[in-house]
Protein backbone atom coordinates (compact mmCIF):
# COMPACT_ATOMS: atom_id res chain seq x y z
CA UNK A 1 0.00 0.00 0.00
CA UNK A 2 2.96 2.37 0.60
CA UNK A 3 3.69 4.80 -2.23
CA UNK A 4 7.07 6.17 -1.08
CA UNK A 5 8.85 4.23 -3.86
CA UNK A 6 7.83 7.13 -6.14
CA UNK A 7 10.29 9.44 -4.34
CA UNK A 8 12.94 6.89 -3.38
CA UNK A 9 13.63 4.66 -6.40
CA UNK A 10 16.28 5.66 -8.99
CA UNK A 11 14.81 7.87 -11.70
CA UNK A 12 15.59 5.89 -14.85
CA UNK A 13 14.45 2.54 -13.45
CA UNK A 14 11.41 4.22 -11.87
CA UNK A 15 10.31 5.88 -15.12
CA UNK A 16 10.84 2.62 -17.03
CA UNK A 17 8.90 0.62 -14.44
CA UNK A 18 5.98 3.06 -14.56
CA UNK A 19 6.06 3.81 -18.28
CA UNK A 20 6.89 0.48 -19.91
CA UNK A 21 3.53 -1.19 -19.15
CA UNK A 22 1.75 1.86 -20.57
CA UNK A 23 4.03 1.96 -23.63
CA UNK A 24 3.12 -1.66 -24.31
CA UNK A 25 -0.56 -0.85 -23.78
CA UNK A 26 -0.42 2.16 -26.09
CA UNK A 27 1.49 0.21 -28.74
CA UNK A 28 -1.12 -2.56 -28.71
CA UNK A 29 -3.91 0.04 -28.72
CA UNK A 30 -2.27 1.64 -31.75
CA UNK A 31 -1.99 -1.76 -33.40
CA UNK A 32 -5.69 -2.30 -32.73
CA UNK A 33 -6.51 1.05 -34.38
CA UNK A 34 -4.53 0.06 -37.47
CA UNK A 35 -5.97 -3.47 -37.64
CA UNK A 36 -9.50 -2.19 -37.08
CA UNK A 37 -9.06 0.28 -39.94
CA UNK A 38 -7.43 -2.43 -42.07
CA UNK A 39 -10.51 -4.65 -41.82
CA UNK A 40 -12.86 -1.73 -42.46
CA UNK A 41 -10.78 -0.79 -45.53
CA UNK A 42 -11.35 -4.30 -46.88
CA UNK A 43 -15.07 -3.46 -47.11
CA UNK A 44 -14.47 -0.52 -49.46
CA UNK A 45 -12.69 2.81 -49.74
CA UNK A 46 -16.02 4.48 -48.90
CA UNK A 47 -16.09 2.56 -45.61
CA UNK A 48 -12.62 3.86 -44.74
CA UNK A 49 -13.69 7.40 -45.63
CA UNK A 50 -16.73 6.97 -43.36
CA UNK A 51 -14.45 5.94 -40.50
CA UNK A 52 -12.26 9.01 -41.13
CA UNK A 53 -15.30 11.30 -40.97
CA UNK A 54 -16.52 9.80 -37.67
CA UNK A 55 -13.03 9.96 -36.10
CA UNK A 56 -13.27 13.57 -34.85
CA UNK A 57 -16.39 12.81 -32.78
CA UNK A 58 -14.86 9.58 -31.45
CA UNK A 59 -11.74 11.52 -30.52
CA UNK A 60 -13.92 14.12 -28.79
CA UNK A 61 -15.50 11.44 -26.57
CA UNK A 62 -12.10 9.96 -25.73
CA UNK A 63 -10.72 13.45 -25.07
CA UNK A 64 -13.34 14.18 -22.43
CA UNK A 65 -12.92 10.74 -20.84
CA UNK A 66 -9.11 10.82 -20.79
CA UNK A 67 -8.88 14.53 -19.99
CA UNK A 68 -11.05 14.29 -16.92
CA UNK A 69 -9.23 11.08 -15.98
CA UNK A 70 -5.98 13.06 -16.03
CA UNK A 71 -7.59 15.49 -13.59
CA UNK A 72 -8.42 12.57 -11.27
CA UNK A 73 -4.90 11.19 -11.65
CA UNK A 74 -3.17 14.51 -10.93
CA UNK A 75 -5.19 15.26 -7.77
CA UNK A 76 -4.87 11.73 -6.40
CA UNK A 77 -1.10 11.64 -6.93
CA UNK A 78 -0.64 15.09 -5.36
CA UNK A 79 -2.70 14.22 -2.27
CA UNK A 80 -0.92 10.87 -1.87
CA UNK A 81 2.44 12.67 -2.10
CA UNK A 82 1.40 15.19 0.56
CA UNK A 83 -0.05 12.42 2.77
CA UNK A 84 -3.75 13.42 2.59
CA UNK A 85 -5.61 10.10 2.27
CA UNK A 86 -9.12 11.54 2.68
CA UNK A 87 -8.72 13.98 -0.20
CA UNK A 88 -7.23 11.25 -2.39
CA UNK A 89 -10.29 9.04 -1.72
CA UNK A 90 -12.61 11.96 -2.41
CA UNK A 91 -10.92 12.72 -5.75
CA UNK A 92 -11.28 9.10 -6.87
CA UNK A 93 -14.90 8.77 -5.71
CA UNK A 94 -16.23 12.00 -7.18
CA UNK A 95 -14.13 11.51 -10.32
CA UNK A 96 -15.80 8.15 -10.97
CA UNK A 97 -19.29 9.59 -10.52
CA UNK A 98 -18.63 12.57 -12.78
CA UNK A 99 -17.11 10.27 -15.43
CA UNK A 100 -20.31 8.21 -15.58
CA UNK A 101 -22.42 11.36 -15.96
CA UNK A 102 -20.12 12.61 -18.71
CA UNK A 103 -20.56 9.34 -20.63
CA UNK A 104 -24.35 9.45 -20.48
CA UNK A 105 -24.43 13.07 -21.65
CA UNK A 106 -21.98 12.38 -24.48
CA UNK A 107 -24.11 9.53 -25.81
CA UNK A 108 -27.11 11.81 -26.21
CA UNK A 109 -25.22 14.82 -27.59
CA UNK A 110 -23.13 12.91 -30.13
CA UNK A 111 -26.07 10.93 -31.50
CA UNK A 112 -28.03 14.17 -31.98
CA UNK A 113 -25.10 16.00 -33.60
CA UNK A 114 -24.03 13.11 -35.84
CA UNK A 115 -26.24 13.58 -38.96
CA UNK A 116 -25.64 17.34 -39.48
CA UNK A 117 -21.96 16.91 -38.65
CA UNK A 118 -21.45 14.23 -41.31
CA UNK A 119 -23.50 16.03 -43.97
CA UNK A 120 -21.20 19.04 -43.69
CA UNK A 121 -18.30 16.94 -45.05
CA UNK A 122 -19.81 14.54 -47.60
CA UNK A 123 -22.75 14.32 -49.96
CA UNK A 124 -22.03 10.72 -50.97
CA UNK A 125 -25.03 8.64 -49.89
CA UNK A 126 -23.14 5.38 -49.34
CA UNK A 127 -20.39 7.00 -47.29
CA UNK A 128 -22.95 8.86 -45.20
CA UNK A 129 -24.97 5.72 -44.51
CA UNK A 130 -21.87 3.76 -43.48
CA UNK A 131 -20.77 6.53 -41.13
CA UNK A 132 -24.21 6.66 -39.51
CA UNK A 133 -24.30 2.88 -39.17
CA UNK A 134 -20.90 2.76 -37.45
CA UNK A 135 -21.21 5.78 -35.18
CA UNK A 136 -24.82 5.13 -34.18
CA UNK A 137 -23.66 1.92 -32.49
CA UNK A 138 -20.21 2.97 -31.29
CA UNK A 139 -21.50 6.03 -29.42
CA UNK A 140 -23.82 3.88 -27.29
CA UNK A 141 -20.75 2.72 -25.38
CA UNK A 142 -19.69 6.23 -24.29
CA UNK A 143 -20.50 5.64 -20.56
CA UNK A 144 -18.40 2.46 -20.64
CA UNK A 145 -15.50 4.41 -22.15
CA UNK A 146 -15.62 7.28 -19.65
CA UNK A 147 -15.83 5.06 -16.54
CA UNK A 148 -13.19 2.64 -17.86
CA UNK A 149 -10.74 5.47 -18.48
CA UNK A 150 -11.45 6.91 -15.01
CA UNK A 151 -10.43 3.57 -13.50
CA UNK A 152 -7.36 3.48 -15.73
CA UNK A 153 -6.17 6.82 -14.32
CA UNK A 154 -7.04 5.78 -10.74
CA UNK A 155 -4.89 2.65 -11.00
CA UNK A 156 -2.09 4.63 -12.63
CA UNK A 157 -2.15 7.25 -9.86
CA UNK A 158 -1.24 4.59 -7.28
CA UNK A 159 1.42 2.99 -9.48
CA UNK A 160 -0.57 -0.08 -10.58
CA UNK A 161 0.51 0.25 -14.21
CA UNK A 162 0.45 -3.50 -14.88
CA UNK A 163 -3.26 -3.68 -14.07
CA UNK A 164 -3.93 -0.86 -16.53
CA UNK A 165 -1.84 -2.68 -19.11
CA UNK A 166 -3.58 -6.02 -18.55
CA UNK A 167 -7.10 -4.61 -18.74
CA UNK A 168 -6.39 -2.53 -21.84
CA UNK A 169 -4.63 -5.42 -23.58
CA UNK A 170 -7.55 -7.78 -22.98
CA UNK A 171 -10.02 -5.26 -24.42
CA UNK A 172 -7.86 -4.60 -27.49
CA UNK A 173 -7.15 -8.28 -28.17
CA UNK A 174 -10.86 -9.10 -27.90
CA UNK A 175 -11.61 -6.29 -30.36
CA UNK A 176 -8.96 -7.51 -32.82
CA UNK A 177 -10.34 -11.06 -32.70
CA UNK A 178 -13.97 -9.97 -33.06
CA UNK A 179 -13.39 -7.52 -35.92
CA UNK A 180 -13.10 -10.00 -38.82
CA UNK A 181 -15.69 -12.31 -37.26
CA UNK A 182 -18.37 -9.62 -36.98
CA UNK A 183 -17.50 -7.59 -40.09
CA UNK A 184 -17.34 -10.49 -42.55
CA UNK A 185 -19.63 -13.00 -40.78
CA UNK A 186 -17.23 -15.78 -39.78
CA UNK A 187 -18.21 -18.65 -37.51
CA UNK A 188 -21.49 -18.09 -35.63
CA UNK A 189 -21.62 -14.37 -36.46
CA UNK A 190 -23.66 -12.84 -39.28
CA UNK A 191 -21.90 -10.46 -41.70
CA UNK A 192 -22.57 -6.97 -40.32
CA UNK A 193 -20.10 -4.90 -42.34
CA UNK A 194 -19.01 -1.64 -40.76
CA UNK A 195 -21.64 -2.06 -38.00
CA UNK A 196 -19.77 -5.20 -36.93
CA UNK A 197 -16.64 -3.10 -36.36
CA UNK A 198 -18.63 -0.84 -34.01
CA UNK A 199 -20.03 -3.79 -32.02
CA UNK A 200 -16.56 -5.39 -31.78
CA UNK A 201 -15.13 -2.15 -30.39
CA UNK A 202 -17.96 -1.81 -27.86
CA UNK A 203 -17.57 -5.37 -26.63
CA UNK A 204 -13.82 -4.86 -26.20
CA UNK A 205 -14.49 -1.74 -24.12
CA UNK A 206 -16.96 -3.63 -21.90
CA UNK A 207 -14.39 -6.37 -21.27
CA UNK A 208 -11.80 -3.75 -20.28
CA UNK A 209 -14.15 -2.09 -17.76
CA UNK A 210 -15.25 -5.44 -16.32
CA UNK A 211 -11.63 -6.34 -15.60
CA UNK A 212 -10.98 -3.01 -13.87
CA UNK A 213 -13.99 -3.55 -11.60
CA UNK A 214 -13.00 -7.15 -10.87
CA UNK A 215 -9.38 -6.31 -10.07
CA UNK A 216 -10.41 -3.34 -7.93
CA UNK A 217 -12.50 -5.73 -5.84
CA UNK A 218 -9.91 -8.52 -5.66
CA UNK A 219 -6.68 -6.49 -5.30
CA UNK A 220 -7.12 -3.52 -2.93
CA UNK A 221 -5.37 -0.26 -3.79
CA UNK A 222 -4.31 2.59 -1.45
CA UNK A 223 -7.30 4.70 -2.51
CA UNK A 224 -10.94 3.74 -2.04
CA UNK A 225 -14.01 4.71 -4.05
CA UNK A 226 -16.73 5.31 -1.46
CA UNK A 227 -20.39 6.23 -1.87
CA UNK A 228 -20.26 8.71 1.00
CA UNK A 229 -17.36 10.51 -0.70
CA UNK A 230 -19.25 10.86 -4.00
CA UNK A 231 -21.32 13.78 -2.76
CA UNK A 232 -19.95 16.70 -4.82
CA UNK A 233 -18.13 19.51 -3.03
CA UNK A 234 -16.76 22.71 -4.51
CA UNK A 235 -13.12 22.19 -3.51
CA UNK A 236 -12.77 18.73 -5.02
CA UNK A 237 -14.84 19.59 -8.08
CA UNK A 238 -12.76 22.67 -8.81
CA UNK A 239 -9.51 20.72 -8.39
CA UNK A 240 -10.66 17.93 -10.73
CA UNK A 241 -12.02 20.19 -13.43
CA UNK A 242 -9.19 22.73 -13.32
CA UNK A 243 -6.84 20.09 -14.70
CA UNK A 244 -9.52 17.96 -16.38
CA UNK A 245 -10.93 20.73 -18.57
CA UNK A 246 -7.50 21.81 -19.78
CA UNK A 247 -6.47 18.21 -20.45
CA UNK A 248 -9.77 17.57 -22.26
CA UNK A 249 -9.26 20.59 -24.48
CA UNK A 250 -5.70 19.40 -25.18
CA UNK A 251 -7.08 16.09 -26.41
CA UNK A 252 -10.17 17.50 -28.13
CA UNK A 253 -8.25 20.05 -30.17
CA UNK A 254 -7.11 17.41 -32.71
CA UNK A 255 -10.79 16.73 -33.48
CA UNK A 256 -11.33 20.42 -34.19
CA UNK A 257 -8.16 20.48 -36.29
CA UNK A 258 -9.15 17.41 -38.33
CA UNK A 259 -12.58 18.89 -39.03
CA UNK A 260 -10.98 22.14 -40.23
CA UNK A 261 -8.43 20.34 -42.39
CA UNK A 262 -11.08 17.98 -43.79
CA UNK A 263 -13.01 21.02 -44.99
CA UNK A 264 -9.87 22.48 -46.57
CA UNK A 265 -8.79 19.22 -48.23
CA UNK A 266 -12.28 18.39 -49.50
CA UNK A 267 -11.93 21.40 -51.79
CA UNK A 268 -9.15 19.54 -53.63
CA UNK A 269 -10.43 15.93 -53.52
CA UNK A 270 -12.00 13.44 -51.09
CA UNK A 271 -8.84 11.35 -51.57
CA UNK A 272 -6.96 13.93 -49.47
CA UNK A 273 -9.59 13.58 -46.74
CA UNK A 274 -9.02 9.83 -46.78
CA UNK A 275 -5.24 10.32 -46.61
CA UNK A 276 -5.58 12.60 -43.58
CA UNK A 277 -7.74 9.97 -41.87
CA UNK A 278 -5.19 7.25 -42.67
CA UNK A 279 -2.35 9.42 -41.36
CA UNK A 280 -4.12 9.87 -38.04
CA UNK A 281 -4.56 6.12 -37.78
CA UNK A 282 -0.86 5.54 -38.50
CA UNK A 283 0.48 8.32 -36.29
CA UNK A 284 -1.28 6.84 -33.27
CA UNK A 285 1.36 4.09 -33.28
CA UNK A 286 4.01 6.77 -32.63
CA UNK A 287 2.14 9.30 -30.53
CA UNK A 288 0.23 6.79 -28.40
CA UNK A 289 3.52 5.05 -27.61
CA UNK A 290 4.95 8.40 -26.51
CA UNK A 291 1.74 8.93 -24.56
CA UNK A 292 2.57 5.73 -22.69
CA UNK A 293 5.71 7.49 -21.37
CA UNK A 294 3.59 10.50 -20.40
CA UNK A 295 1.07 8.31 -18.56
CA UNK A 296 3.95 6.76 -16.66
CA UNK A 297 5.46 10.06 -15.51
CA UNK A 298 2.26 11.96 -14.63
CA UNK A 299 1.77 10.30 -11.22
CA UNK A 300 5.52 10.53 -10.59
CA UNK A 301 5.53 14.26 -11.34
CA UNK A 302 2.45 14.86 -9.17
CA UNK A 303 3.65 12.73 -6.26
CA UNK A 304 7.16 14.23 -6.15
CA UNK A 305 5.76 17.73 -6.62
CA UNK A 306 3.43 17.18 -3.65
CA UNK A 307 6.36 15.81 -1.62
CA UNK A 308 8.56 18.84 -2.46
CA UNK A 309 11.14 16.83 -4.46
CA UNK A 310 11.92 19.45 -7.15
CA UNK A 311 15.20 17.87 -8.35
CA UNK A 312 13.46 14.54 -8.95
CA UNK A 313 10.73 16.34 -10.88
CA UNK A 314 13.41 17.84 -13.17
CA UNK A 315 15.15 14.48 -13.73
CA UNK A 316 11.86 12.70 -14.47
CA UNK A 317 11.11 15.30 -17.15
CA UNK A 318 14.51 15.03 -18.89
CA UNK A 319 14.37 11.21 -18.83
CA UNK A 320 10.91 11.19 -20.41
CA UNK A 321 12.03 13.72 -23.06
CA UNK A 322 14.93 11.49 -24.11
CA UNK A 323 12.66 8.45 -24.38
CA UNK A 324 10.03 10.31 -26.41
CA UNK A 325 12.66 11.70 -28.78
CA UNK A 326 13.84 8.15 -29.49
CA UNK A 327 10.26 7.05 -30.21
CA UNK A 328 9.69 9.97 -32.59
CA UNK A 329 12.93 9.30 -34.48
CA UNK A 330 11.76 5.72 -34.98
CA UNK A 331 8.52 7.04 -36.46
CA UNK A 332 10.44 9.27 -38.86
CA UNK A 333 12.58 6.34 -39.99
CA UNK A 334 9.53 4.17 -40.69
CA UNK A 335 7.74 6.98 -42.53
CA UNK A 336 10.67 7.46 -44.90
CA UNK A 337 11.63 3.81 -45.40
CA UNK A 338 8.20 2.28 -46.15
CA UNK A 339 5.50 4.95 -46.69
CA UNK A 340 3.80 3.19 -49.62
CA UNK A 341 3.48 -0.05 -47.66
CA UNK A 342 1.96 1.77 -44.68
CA UNK A 343 -0.62 3.69 -46.74
CA UNK A 344 -1.30 0.56 -48.79
CA UNK A 345 -2.72 -1.13 -45.69
CA UNK A 346 -5.82 1.04 -46.06
CA UNK A 347 -6.38 1.45 -49.79
CA UNK A 348 -5.53 -0.26 -53.08
CA UNK A 349 -6.00 2.92 -55.12
CA UNK A 350 -2.61 3.76 -56.61
CA UNK A 351 -3.24 7.51 -56.73
CA UNK A 352 -4.31 7.57 -53.08
CA UNK A 353 -1.23 5.56 -52.07
CA UNK A 354 1.07 8.03 -53.85
CA UNK A 355 -0.64 11.04 -52.22
CA UNK A 356 -0.44 9.37 -48.82
CA UNK A 357 3.22 8.36 -49.15
CA UNK A 358 4.19 11.93 -50.03
CA UNK A 359 2.14 13.28 -47.11
CA UNK A 360 3.75 10.85 -44.65
CA UNK A 361 7.28 11.83 -45.69
CA UNK A 362 6.55 15.53 -45.27
CA UNK A 363 4.64 15.34 -41.98
CA UNK A 364 7.21 13.03 -40.35
CA UNK A 365 9.88 15.73 -40.62
CA UNK A 366 8.30 17.28 -37.53
CA UNK A 367 8.08 14.10 -35.42
CA UNK A 368 11.38 14.36 -33.51
CA UNK A 369 11.02 18.00 -32.51
CA UNK A 370 7.42 17.37 -31.38
CA UNK A 371 8.82 15.33 -28.46
CA UNK A 372 9.46 18.64 -26.67
CA UNK A 373 5.80 19.70 -26.92
CA UNK A 374 4.41 16.26 -26.05
CA UNK A 375 6.64 15.82 -22.99
CA UNK A 376 6.26 19.38 -21.71
CA UNK A 377 2.48 19.31 -22.05
CA UNK A 378 2.16 15.99 -20.21
CA UNK A 379 4.59 17.03 -17.47
CA UNK A 380 2.68 20.25 -16.82
CA UNK A 381 -0.56 18.26 -16.46
CA UNK A 382 1.16 16.02 -13.91
CA UNK A 383 2.18 19.15 -11.97
CA UNK A 384 -1.43 20.38 -11.99
CA UNK A 385 -0.65 23.25 -14.39
CA UNK A 386 -3.35 22.48 -16.93
CA UNK A 387 -3.65 26.04 -18.25
CA UNK A 388 -0.01 26.15 -19.36
CA UNK A 389 -0.32 22.73 -20.94
CA UNK A 390 -3.35 23.97 -22.87
CA UNK A 391 -1.33 26.89 -24.28
CA UNK A 392 1.06 24.41 -25.90
CA UNK A 393 -1.79 22.41 -27.42
CA UNK A 394 -3.52 25.54 -28.72
CA UNK A 395 -0.34 26.39 -30.62
CA UNK A 396 -0.05 22.88 -32.08
CA UNK A 397 -3.69 22.41 -33.06
CA UNK A 398 -5.17 25.85 -33.69
CA UNK A 399 -3.13 29.05 -33.47
CA UNK A 400 -0.22 28.06 -35.73
CA UNK A 401 -1.29 25.12 -37.88
CA UNK A 402 -4.67 26.29 -39.22
CA UNK A 403 -3.45 29.67 -40.56
CA UNK A 404 -0.29 27.97 -41.83
CA UNK A 405 -2.29 25.31 -43.68
CA UNK A 406 -4.45 27.91 -45.43
CA UNK A 407 -1.39 29.99 -46.33
CA UNK A 408 0.74 27.10 -47.59
CA UNK A 409 -2.13 25.67 -49.66
CA UNK A 410 -2.11 28.86 -51.72
CA UNK A 411 1.42 28.07 -52.90
CA UNK A 412 1.64 24.24 -52.87
CA UNK A 413 -1.97 23.09 -53.21
CA UNK A 414 -3.17 20.34 -50.88
CA UNK A 415 0.44 19.55 -49.91
CA UNK A 416 0.37 22.79 -47.96
CA UNK A 417 -1.53 20.96 -45.22
CA UNK A 418 1.31 18.44 -44.84
CA UNK A 419 3.96 21.18 -44.73
CA UNK A 420 1.91 22.99 -42.08
CA UNK A 421 2.27 19.99 -39.74
CA UNK A 422 6.08 20.00 -39.61
CA UNK A 423 6.26 23.80 -39.55
CA UNK A 424 3.89 23.89 -36.58
CA UNK A 425 5.85 21.28 -34.61
CA UNK A 426 9.03 23.36 -34.90
CA UNK A 427 7.31 26.54 -33.70
CA UNK A 428 5.41 24.76 -30.91
CA UNK A 429 8.54 23.04 -29.58
CA UNK A 430 10.22 26.38 -28.95
CA UNK A 431 7.11 27.72 -27.25
CA UNK A 432 6.71 24.56 -25.14
CA UNK A 433 10.30 24.72 -23.87
CA UNK A 434 9.81 28.34 -22.88
CA UNK A 435 6.48 27.72 -21.10
CA UNK A 436 7.80 24.71 -19.19
CA UNK A 437 10.97 26.42 -18.00
CA UNK A 438 9.04 29.49 -16.91
CA UNK A 439 6.45 27.39 -15.02
CA UNK A 440 9.13 25.42 -13.17
CA UNK A 441 11.14 28.57 -12.46
CA UNK A 442 8.12 30.29 -10.90
CA UNK A 443 7.50 27.27 -8.69
CA UNK A 444 11.12 27.25 -7.48
CA UNK A 445 10.92 30.93 -6.52
CA UNK A 446 7.69 30.32 -4.61
CA UNK A 447 9.27 27.54 -2.62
Amino acid sequence: MEQTFMKEKKITSLVLAMALPMVISMAVNSLYNIIDSYFVARISENAMTALALVFPLQNFINAIAIGFGIGINARMAYHLGSGNQIRADRAASQGTLFSLLHGLLLTVLCLLALPPFLKSFTSDGETLQMALSYAGRAFLFSPVITVSLAFEKIFQAVGRMKISMFSMLCGCVANIILDPLMIFGLGPFPAMGIAGAAWATGIGQCICLSLYLLLYALRPIPVKIRLKQMKPDAVTGKALYSVGISATLNLALPSFLISQLNGLLAGFSEKYVLVLGVYYKLQTFIYLTANGIIQGIRPLMGYNFGAGESERVKKIYTTALAMNTAIMLTGTLLSWSMPEALIGLFTNNRETVEIGASALRIISLGFAVSAVSVTSSGALEGLGKGGRSLCISLARYVVVIIPAAHLFCRFTGADGVWYAFCFTEAVSAGLAALIYRKAVGIQKRRR
